[in-house]
């Protein structure tokens, strides 16, 4: 059968509305599960009284990924926890709990800065048992969000790895990337770099539900034009795709079509992913806001965290079906993460190439 026919189907039980059976987590014990005892918030700028700043020094920087992860990485930098984009469905929000904080609106406002990161990664670059991998950046809170146009912590990041010539990705939904273009490109000259703008959809009235403290996906492929002006490729993950939301084949069109023409160097799509935290706030938002797509969302994800696999094919084939509309090579695709073993000034041509 396929989707689009299955999501407006009644629930199995005639008169009976099914819920995905969960809660969100209440704010844990004090201590929290790290043990940590935080500073208290500062606003994060002047006047606001919805998002704060809570300044600590943290004892490192790069995080080394479990090798059971199989992710396209192995070490990471998170200068931030928490983040202003309040995207609804974000699968980093259960790391709040962690920290006496709960993973809904405390995720959203009260943002973890860790001050002293590029002093650490300075340090940590430095050490005789550093190898110089690939660092990924982006993997759990987005680096570009509203904080980062106070603290500027990327820039200083940025202009470490340049000296040390060490390999790095972004993954970022913030126009404010386009501040660092200077440093990215400099870094380019001198190691290997990958830039990724995420663009789920191009409705802009569901991204203001969804993901109501990022830039609009319009301003987000902006990003993707100016660093393709400027020589270097810029990938898009093209997700969340939301069930019931943004997964209508005139829908996954016509984000296709503004993908490919802002020059994206490479389009990778995802569907929707919902751990706990995550799962527990999009629940209650979708329940709120569209809660006839409920029994949708209890098939999909009655058994974990991701769509079944054939729901899954069913959305990657109407992607590769609009890129070939719309000019999309049929080029094997490539994680963004893994950064070419080409110097990225030298691999331009290949970088600029549509998918």
């Amino acid at each position: 059968m396929r989707w689009e026919q299955q999501r407006v189907s009644p629930p199995a039980e005639a008169g009976v509305t099914r819920e995905l059976p969960l809660a969100l987590p209440e704010r844990p014990a004090a201590g929290g599960r790290a043990g940590l005892r935080l500073p208290d918030p500062v606003p994060i700028e002047a006047g606001t009284d919805d998002a704060f700043a809570i300044e600590i020094h943290a004892k490192s920087i790069l995080n080394r990924v479990p090798s059971a992860s199989r992710v396209p990485m192995e070490w990471t930098i998170n200068p931030y926890r928490g983040c202003g984009h309040a995207c609804r469905y974000c699968f980093a929000r259960n790391t709040h709990t962690y920290l006496d904080l709960d993973a809904g609106h405390d995720f959203d406002s009260k943002i973890v800065v860790k001050v002293n990161a590029a002093a650490l990664l300075r340090r940590e670059l430095a050490s005789p048992s550093w190898t110089g991998a690939p660092i990924a950046m982006g993997t759990n809170t987005d680096p570009y969000q509203r904080a980062e146009g106070r603290y500027r912590i990327m820039r200083e990041i940025l202009a470490v790895l340049r000296d040390h010539a060490n390999p790095f990705s972004i993954l970022t939904k913030g126009t404010l990337i386009l501040r660092d273009l200077d440093l990215i490109l400099a870094a380019a000259e001198v190691t290997r770099v990958s830039v990724a703008v995420s663009v789920g959809s191009v409705d802009e009235r569901l991204w203001r539900d969804v993901e109501p403290g990022a830039p609009s996906p319009l301003r987000r492929l902006d990003v993707v034009r100016r660093f393709a002006d400027a020589g270097l490729g810029c990938s898009v993950l093209m997700a969340p795709i939301l069930p019931g939301l943004s997964d209508s084949p005139e829908q996954i069109d016509r984000t296709v079509a503004a993908i490919l023409e802002a020059g994206a160097a490479n389009l990778t799509p995802l569907v929707l992913h919902l751990r706990p935290g995550a799962r527990e706030w999009y629940h209650r938002w979708l329940s709120r806001e569209h809660p006839r797509l409920l029994p949708l969302y209890e098939r999909l994800y009655r058994n974990g965290a991701y769509a079944p696999r054939s729901y899954q094919s069913y959305v990657v084939d109407l992607v590769e079906a609009a890129k070939r509309r719309h000019g999309g090579s049929r080029a094997p695709e490539r994680n963004f993460r893994e950064v070419s073993e080409a110097p990225a000034r030298e691999a331009r041509a290949d970088q600029l190439s549509l998918l």
